[in-house]
């Protein structure tokens, strides 16, 4: 039959076998464009790394097939799949998305604005970045407004605000992109990609990226009014003058310990929740939306901190995301000690801490 494999986020389709036990098998020739692993004398390789044939020979069936949730397994990446609907996700592993923000370096990414253009991190190497996570299913989106003022008045200085909408429908984002009259680059993340990239579990989150593309100070809840202080405690002019502060001094309020320190824990169950989340998005678009909210519904058991997660599918599913379960789910979480905001420490010079 023919199958659907989403490649932590890519889309591939292969000839797949369905077993009596719901087990997926692809043939050995696929698995190196779908997965980017190939099968070598000594075992499955991927660049440098190989893992040897007599511990990779537990997922090869009938000499030629490869059963994919064992290859997965194999890999340590997450698995999700609706077998019968003709279609599994695989997601990137804690350990790989963990390692690549240790390292301190912006993961670069490819997004669209509104009118489809696409926009590269990578292109503003050399500016200030200001990347802004927000939503139109959160009250940060009345914020845009004064981000776009901020990109204006500090762009002269070498500083670009970069807007990501986590919205699953790219209208419900447009909007609010429009009436902010947006000049700066202001991006949807329709997939989810970046919002995974990042380990952003809710908005509005902030991350500072200096001109060598290196994260100055990591995810952080940045408000940039002060519209919705009353619940989330956070005084936005303290926040917009240490953004002013980090753009002309390049002081981040942070050290590189520091940044280090407060980089995105990442464990196997939020990434296997994203993933499991990356297949209901899929089987929504797809026309099968009782299935969906079965993937979306154990995403959010797996990781009820990802706020992005249950609340951004809200809207596909009929629930207003601003309505009475929002607030019944907000308020389980703040009773089970979850944070919803999660502001990194207080703003003061590097020299007065």
């Amino acid at each position: 039959m023919n199958f659907k494999i989403l490649d932590d986020h890519r889309e591939v389709a292969v000839d797949a076998q369905l077993t009596g036990d719901g087990s997926v098998l692809i043939s050995i020739a696929d698995v190196p464009a779908a997965l980017g692993w190939e099968r070598k004398p000594q075992g499955w390789c991927r660049g440098d790394i190989c893992i040897p044939a007599r511990i990779a020979a537990v997922v090869e069936r009938d000499g030629d097939l490869v059963d994919l949730a064992a290859f997965a397994d194999l890999v340590e990446r997450p698995y999700a799949a609706a077998p019968g609907l003709g279609v599994a996700a695989i997601g990137a592993s804690a350990t790989e998305r963990a390692a690549a923000l240790a390292e301190g370096e912006a993961p670069d990414f490819e997004l669209r604005d509104v009118s489809g253009v696409p926009h590269r991190l990578s292109d503003l190497r050399g500016r200030k970045v200001a990347l802004v996570f927000w939503a139109s299913w959160c009250g940060c989106r009345y914020d845009l407004p004064e981000w776009e003022r901020q990109h204006a008045a500090l762009s002269p200085l070498g500083f670009s605000v970069v807007s990501v909408a986590i919205d699953r429908v790219p209208a419900d984002a447009g909007r609010w992109i429009q009436e902010a009259a947006a000049t700066h680059p202001a991006l949807i993340d329709a997939d989810g990609t970046v919002a995974d990239l990042y380990q952003v579990l809710n908005v509005p989150t902030v991350v500072w990226i200096d001109e060598e593309g290196r994260i100055a100070r990591p995810n952080d809840t940045q408000f940039a009014t002060d519209l919705f202080r009353s619940m989330s405690g956070l005084d936005s002019a303290r926040a917009m003058a240490a953004l002013e502060r980090w753009v002309r001094d390049g002081d981040s309020g942070l050290t590189a310990d520091d940044v280090a320190a407060h980089a995105p824990q990442v464990t196997a169950a939020h990434q296997q929740a994203r993933t499991e989340a990356a297949l209901a998005l899929w089987l929504h678009r797809a026309g099968h939306p009782a299935e969906a909210a079965e993937h979306f519904a154990e995403a959010e058991r797996l990781a009820p901190e990802d706020v992005t997660i249950w609340r951004g599918s809200m809207p596909l599913l009929g629930t207003d995301p601003m309505g009475d379960e929002y607030f019944k789910r907000r308020e389980a979480l703040t009773d089970a000690g979850i944070p919803i905001y999660r502001p990194l420490p207080d703003w003061q010079p590097a020299a007065e801490v």
